[in-house]
């Protein structure tokens, strides 16, 4: 055997070992399943921000929706205290007439 040559046993596959298989499975399983697990993670992180948006614009419709009913009703209580004034007026006036 010279420096180049080779020993014949090492020209033979050599064996796996079952627990190193078996070890290789499990790495490839756990990063199999971090991977879909930040994937899924990322997805529920979307549909989150989207139901943010849109719980978000549905509470600004709500808060104009409230503003204008607020204008109407300050609107209906000015008329409605202006006409009782005048009926006030009017009754005030019938009772010194008597």
């Amino acid at each position: 055997m010279g420096i180049g040559n080779a020993p014949a046993a090492s020209l033979i596959p050599k064996q796996r070992s079952p627990v190193i298989e078996v070890l290789a499975a499990v790495v490839g399983g756990a990063i199999t399943w971090a991977a879909m697990g930040s994937m899924g993670f990322s997805r529920r992180n979307d549909e989150a921000r989207e139901a943010v948006i849109r719980l978000t614009a549905g509470v600004e419709n709500i808060g104009k929706q409230l503003q204008i009913l607020h204008t109407d009703i300050k609107d209906e209580r000015r008329e409605m205290f202006g006409r009782i004034s005048g009926v006030e007026q009017r009754v005030s006036k019938l009772e010194g007439q008597r």
